[in-house]
């Protein structure tokens, strides 16, 4: 299958993250993946919601939202539709996976993602990059004295995969989103455990066989993203 972009079908789109890019969050980075662009921020405060007051234990949550002019037509500001909660919930859910939230007992982290422009992918784009805002917002706290070690366990990253025209294909634009006959976003630790997997036949049910070669390319595209997250943070890919 010719893909419009002209990417091979275990292909990533190109990928850019600009770390610390707003100069008062505790970390904070703009991910680009093609053409989706989202801004990554993290924010530390003394604080656990009611349902931890009394557990010795942090917390880590997220936000997810687009803004008006991020796709084609414009989206009314402060909106939150179930697809919103959704994702948000999500991006919480994988970050604490691979954390350990007794190492910051008494401090919450609010990892918020402000969709610029979508096309395609916003959610795993939110995960990639929300981690390295993540990690920078640990080791503010360490410098600071907050935490005496990272709760971090590994890196983790997302990513889509679909079936279009009949081809499994790595990491869908919008335009083959929108005629992806299954659509599967796949987040994955370093150490290649599953953290979540949201799949849908679309347009007809999938095959084991197609699952696991779907499963095969979205390994492929987060080991690359992980390499590339390793090189934005600064460390020594192994």
């Amino acid at each position: 299958m010719e893909r419009r972009d002209k990417r091979k079908e275990d292909e990533l789109r190109p990928v850019k993250i600009e770390k610390d890019y707003l100069k008062d969050s505790e970390g904070s980075c703009l991910i680009k993946v093609g053409k989706t662009k989202i801004i990554c921020s993290a924010t530390v405060e003394e604080r656990v919601p009611y349902f931890l007051r009394n557990e010795k234990t942090g917390w880590i949550t997220a936000t997810y939202n687009m803004l008006p002019r991020s796709s084609h037509e414009r989206i009314p500001r402060e909106k939150t539709s179930g697809r919103t909660y959704e994702i948000q919930r999500l991006i919480g859910r994988t970050l604490r996976s691979i954390s350990n939230l007794e190492g910051f007992s008494g401090f919450t982290i609010t990892v918020d993602c402000d969709v610029l422009q979508a096309d395609g992918g916003t959610r795993t784009a939110s995960i990639t990059g929300g981690y390295i805002a993540l990690y920078d917002a640990v080791q503010w706290m360490l410098q600071n004295g907050l935490i005496e070690y990272s709760p971090l366990r590994e890196f983790v990253a997302a990513v889509s995969v679909g079936i279009v025209n009949g081809v499994p294909i790595l990491d869908l634009t919008y335009k083959e989103d929108s005629i992806a006959e299954v659509d599967m976003s796949i987040a994955m630790t370093e150490s290649l455990g599953l953290v979540e997997i949201q799949g849908t036949g679309e347009k007809r049910p999938f095959t084991k066989d197609e699952f696991e070669i779907m499963l095969e390319l979205a390994t492929k595209g987060i080991k690359q993203l992980i390499e590339i997250q390793k090189q934005v943070l600064f460390l020594q890919i192994a």
